[in-house]
């Protein structure tokens, strides 16, 4: 019997997570991921207008860093879904308050992962994405 941990993929939508009305830590979110398994892959994807120090800030607690001039959501989940195909995971966690990722969700499901969909705060919370991962978090209620 195989017990070592699930390797864990962590994609973060920055430009919907990290915004004023939501008090959203790294290291929380990297704690939420890490409860479900090995935190094998940890994205930050961020736009051209990211501060500085939310870049430096990401790299020192460990994410791999993504800035695009194009829409962070086509990256992240052409991203994500990459490496659901490839098989390198056995748990995908996405942090966002957008549905735009359901499709995504959907996919790692149809390949036998274990989806979660992490929520920044209650009122941030994308119902669709919910509903289509195996597990919810909302960030403001984790504690």
């Amino acid at each position: 019997m195989n017990e070592s941990p699930a390797r864990v993929g962590l994609f973060v939508d920055g430009p919907n997570v990290f915004r004023e009305e939501f008090d959203v830590d790294l290291d929380d979110i990297r704690e939420a991921a890490a409860a479900e398994g090995r935190l094998a892959v940890k994205r930050l994807y961020l736009d051209e207008g990211a501060p500085p120090e939310l870049v430096r800030a990401a790299e020192a607690r460990g994410f791999e860093v993504t800035v695009t001039s194009g829409d962070v959501d086509v990256k992240l989940a052409v991203d994500a879904t990459e490496f659901v195909v490839a098989g390198g995971l056995e748990t995908l966690v996405v942090v966002s308050r957008d549905t735009d990722f359901k499709p995504a969700i959907e996919v790692a499901n149809r390949h036998g992962l274990r989806t979660v969909a992490v929520a920044p705060g209650e009122h941030g919370r994308s119902d669709a994405l919910s509903n289509a991962a195996h597990g919810r978090l909302t960030l403001d209620s984790a504690e």
